[in-house]
């Protein structure tokens, strides 16, 4: 337990028992399945969110296509769950029995190569994370290597998920269109469409969320996060001083995106489907947001910007459905202008001081507090010792 302080700090560590407390504890017990299952749809955002920390916060790599690696680690985990969910008895009915509805209705006859190795639940999750890191990585060569950064790079990733989404809608009979991969129904069997494989799979993704917090702590903590800050604030002095930058932001890209994924995978878990709106550029910028509003540099202020912005924008869309991008545009430029710091900084500016003056208020009350008290019959004894070494005191000094 003290090696687990010392590693994350008693303040961090306090904040983070609190966060799983209320996920684990709280939420289970205070919603019902419905709220609950649209929590978890919320928390598989954090995932991409701390991604962003770790690569705009504290890298200074502003990604506004994180969307593409959510939903390549989404598709990986539909193709898997499309697959159970095609075989020839489910598909009798099919011109192509075995293979997905749409590829039938798009005069398929035989499931693509790529497809194939879906088939195996253990090559999926090697594919959710890998997949997207090999994809993070290309890109990542092709644009730290030229030292393309800052808003050029954030436009190059635009283009990018948008190039995806397109790549997606176009190819319907391998990837669904525009519809994306829907009725998934079974894992191994068993059917995360009920209300007990809710529950489950929200406990799987809340504990997923917390160890990837572990993860980006101990990322943050370690050199590597000495040098991602050091790279944000004077790019040049690092690269001076004989370190590969370029290797730097490469490899905080790939991690970043294989949070995103991991998010995807879970989201379409949960949800039951996944579709290329939750590719393209305007779900990477609100996930960008996300990132803002809780605290760029804070790892826990991710997964509560999260949480808030998507609770705003369900309640909200439900009232004003026209006006929720406006207001989402608003949030942002308020954060940007007002506090660039997001939640954390709100909280470490003006609720934290109050929280440590109360501390050291508390401390002498609970010292005096803490004073001896003796009753009558622990005083005499203690009385006449005292008095006996004043004797002897005087005693000693009159023999000089």
């Amino acid at each position: 337990m003290t090696k687990i302080k010392d590693f994350i700090g008693r303040y961090q560590l306090s904040h983070l028992l609190i966060l799983a407390a209320l996920l684990l504890v709280v939420m289970p017990l205070a919603m019902d399945i419905f709220r609950l299952n649209l929590v978890g749809k919320y928390l598989t955002y954090a995932f991409v969110a701390l991604g962003l920390v770790l690569c705009w916060g504290y890298g200074g790599i502003l990604s506004l296509g994180q969307g593409v690696f959510f939903g390549l680690g989404g598709y990986c985990m539909a193709m898997f769950l499309k697959l159970e969910a095609s075989s020839p008895e489910h598909t009798a009915i099919q011109s192509t029995p075995g293979i997905p509805d749409f590829m039938d209705w798009n005069q398929l006859t035989a499931l693509p190569w790529f497809w194939e190795p879906f088939h195996s639940f253990g090559f999926t999750l090697l594919a959710v994370v890998i997949v997207p890191a090999l994809f993070a990585f290309i890109i990542g060569v092709a644009m730290f290597k030229r030292r393309v950064s800052g808003v050029y790079f954030a436009i190059i990733t635009q283009a990018i998920a948008a190039i995806l989404t397109i790549l997606i809608i176009g190819q319907q009979g391998y990837t669904g269109g525009v519809n994306g991969i829907t009725d998934l129904r079974t894992l191994h069997g068993w059917d995360i469409r009920t209300d007990s494989a809710k529950y489950i799979l929200y406990f799987i993704n809340a504990f997923l969320l917390i160890g990837c917090l572990f993860a980006a702590r101990y990322i943050i903590k370690s050199k590597l996060g000495r040098l991602l800050v050091a790279m944000r604030e004077r790019e040049d002095r690092v690269r001076f001083s004989g370190y590969d930058v370029s290797s730097f932001k490469i490899f905080i890209y790939c991690i970043a995106a294989v949070f995103s994924a991991i998010g995807g995978a879970m989201f379409t878990l949960q949800v039951g489907f996944m579709s290329p709106s939750f590719v393209g550029i305007v779900p990477s910028i609100e996930m960008v947001i996300f990132c803002a509003v809780g605290g760029r540099l804070s790892i826990l202020g991710a997964v509560y910007g999260t949480l808030l912005v998507n609770w705003a924008k369900t309640s909200f869309s439900e009232s004003f459905p026209e006006l929720w991008l406006f207001a989402m545009g608003a949030l942002f430029i308020g954060v940007v202008m007002a506090f660039p710091n997001g939640l954390a900084g709100l909280y470490q500016s003006y609720v934290e001081p109050r929280l440590q003056r109360f501390k050291k208020t508390a401390e002498p009350l609970a010292s005096e507090s803490e004073t001896e008290v003796l009753t009558p019959e622990e005083i005499k004894p203690k009385q006449h010792a005292k008095d006996t070494e004043s004797a002897a005191g005087e005693y000693s000094h009159a023999g000089n």
